[in-house]
Formats: structure tokens, sequence, C-alpha cells
């Protein structure tokens, strides 16, 4: 029998300060705990949500408080949202990436898994210049590390181990099914990261210009990662910064220029046609869309390595 996960005092207390921050209209249309046997998880944004459903199955239930379609960068809570995070019994979230899912789990009485802390975030590459004009502001989390781990299926692997484990903990009865449902998951993922391996060992060139610094574990697969903006979608490069982008896409015969679906086009798309290369999409997988809704991580990243392939005309 499943153990019904700490219903009491703790989520007493956490929706008592849930009311406290978010008034008692929050609860108009709040959740009340599910009374049917799953664990409710809460999911911080896609890859996440992804991982949880991989290994959880049909026992768990899984919401994603990034909407599809919006940017995980920019999220902020509604009262419902935040209820939400109050009332479930396993929140996975990356501590600093999103400051209103930071404060919902401080007043909520769910076991939590800090996905960052799980993977190990290495430092934000710079790529041998000055991130002149990147306003990273506070989403870049603690000091100077990239948040984006989840571009290494390897480091999303170990997310999937340790979710895996705190549902065993939540539900000692499936224990061993949440267990190899994370191995399952850890095959895909390492034979996805053979893949970027082989695909991208042997290129005609090896440097992307992309359009915000998301990509910057894809450098363990050799590739130099130029990014237009910075951590955020929305920061704005110089005139220095584009003039140096333009140059080095002359210089090392870039192809192409990336950019993503769910930040603007216009600076990945001016740069481009301002270089005389052309555009494709490299997905950071931060969220699907109405274009991606019938795609998962796997494929997303698989798309993602087919473009990489062609524009650096890999054999």
């Amino acid at each position: 029998m499943i153990v019904m996960f700490r219903r009491s005092a703790l989520a007493a207390g956490g929706l008592a300060a849930v009311v406290a921050l978010s008034g008692c209209a929050a609860f108009s249309d709040a959740p009340s705990r599910p009374h049917d046997g799953s664990i409710d998880v809460v999911a911080a944004f896609y890859p996440l949500q992804y991982v949880a459903e991989r290994v959880g199955g049909d026992l768990i239930t899984v919401t994603d408080v990034t909407r599809p379609g919006q940017e995980p960068h920019d999220l902020e809570l509604s009262p419902k949202q935040t209820a939400q995070v109050a009332l479930a019994d396993l929140v996975v979230y990356e501590k600093g990436l999103q400051a209103s899912v930071d404060a919902a789990t401080t007043q909520s009485g769910a076991e939590l898994v800090d996905a960052g802390r799980v993977a190990g975030l290495e430092p934000m590459s710079h790529d041998g210049h000055d991130d002149v004009g990147h306003d990273h502001g506070e989403e870049e989390g603690a000091g100077d590390l990239d948040p984006h781990f989840w571009q290494d299926p390897l480091k999303l692997a170990a997310v999937g181990d340790a979710v895996a484990a705190r549902l065993g903990d939540l539900d000692p009865t499936h224990r061993s099914t949440y267990l190899e449902n994370a191995a399952a998951l850890r095959t895909d993922l390492t034979a996805l990261d053979h893949a970027y391996a082989t695909g991208l060992a042997d290129c005609a060139r090896h440097t992307i210009v992309v359009s915000h610094n998301a990509f910057g574990y894809l450098s363990r697969y050799g590739l130099d990662i130029e990014p237009i903006a910075g951590l955020s979608p929305d920061a704005e490069p110089t005139p220095a910064d584009l003039g140096r982008l333009h140059a080095l896409i002359a210089s090392d015969h870039i192809t192409t220029v990336f950019g993503e679906r769910l930040a603007p086009a216009e600076l990945s798309a001016t740069l481009a046609s301002d270089a005389g290369v052309r555009t494709a999409v490299l997905d950071p997988i931060e969220g699907l869309t109405d274009e991606t809704s019938t795609d998962d991580y796997l494929s997303l990243m698989r798309a993602n390595l087919t473009a990489l392939e062609k524009a650096n005309s890999c054999p």
C-alpha cells in the first residue's frame, strides 16, 4: 500500500504559509491533495516533467507549472500554482533558475529534488569573449553556473535516478518499478549521448552560433558555442558582439545561425541575413510548443543533432 506522503502537519503548515503569501482567494480554485493513491508531483519545467513521467509512469500524477510555449526563465507562479507546489508530495525543480518556484518550495511540505544539485552544474561558457552586453540578471542562479544541464543527457539521467530514489521513499511498495523505469531512462539517454559523441566527432566545423547561451553543455561533444545573447533569451547583445560574430561567421565558414522556438527570432534572423547564411532551429528544450506538442525530450534532442550535423557538414 502506498504511504500517504505526510499529508498532515507539514502540509497544513505549507498551506497556511501559502495563504499568508497569496491571500485566502488563492484557494478558490486550488486543488486538494489527491485521494486516489497516486503521488502528486510538480515539475518546474519540461525536461523535469519528462523525467518524472518516465520514472513514475502511471503511479504518479505530474503537473508542469511552466505552460507549453512559456519561457521558463520568465515564470511567475499564479496563486493556484503556488498552492499546487504546497500540496505536492514531490517537487522536482532547479534551485536558482525560477525564483517564484524557489519561494514556493520554502512554503511547501513536499519532498524536493533539486535537479541542478543532482546533475552537477558546470561554469557558464563565455567562449573567449567577455559577455559584453549580456545581462544575466537573477536567472543566472548560483554564481556563474550554467543551469541548462539537460543538454547533457547523462546529467539528466542522474536526475532520473534521484527522482526514482525519492519516489521509492514515498512509495516503498513500488520502489523496484521506479528504479527499473529510471534504468530504462538511463539506457535511452546513454544511447543519445553516444549518438551525439559519434555524430559530431568528424565534422568540417565545430563552431555554432546560437540565439542565447543555453547550449554550453554541448561543448563536451567538441562544439564551440557562440551565443548571440546571454543566459536570458531576451538579453541584448551590443553592436560589438554582433560585429565579432559577423567576423567569426566569415572566418570560420559558418553556414547557419541557430534560432529557437521560445525566444524571439529577430536577432538570429538579422545576423544570418547580414552574414549571408541560413537559419535553423536548435531547440534548448526548455519547454514544448504547439509545434512540438507531439515530440518529447528524446525526439527533440535527436532533431537538434540532425540540425548540428547538417550545419557543420558532419559525415
